[in-house]
């Protein structure tokens, strides 16, 4: 269960920190209002707070976070702006998912 519970939290903060960035970058790039950069500040806020919820140290989560958010990034292009991953993205994708799995969960003394 804490491994199903550390991967909710590992997608949950990707997808506030995806969102909320993309959010300001509509504000800014897309000349939407201030409250797309508001309310994209307020998620990126959130996005802060979820990795204290891991049950790791500072720097293994966000070491692994890392190969998360670029999973996540690749989807979130594939679904949101409509541009599908080649093999390399699936690849980089795939190695960075490995390291996810060292890093936070592979077993430790």
């Amino acid at each position: 269960m804490e491994i199903a519970q550390s991967i909710f939290y590992f997608i949950l903060a990707g997808l506030f920190e995806i969102g909320g960035g993309y959010l300001i970058w509509l504000w800014l790039r897309e000349g939407k209002t201030i409250w797309y950069g508001v309310l994209g500040a307020i998620i990126l806020i959130l996005y802060g707070i979820v990795p204290t919820f891991q049950p790791a140290n500072f720097g293994r989560v966000y070491a692994a976070y890392g190969g998360i958010f670029i999973v996540l990034s690749i989807l979130w292009g594939w679904g949101i702006d409509k541009k599908t991953p080649d093999r390399f993205d699936l690849l980089g994708d795939l190695i960075a998912l490995i390291g996810v799995l060292v890093i936070m969960y592979w077993p430790r003394n």
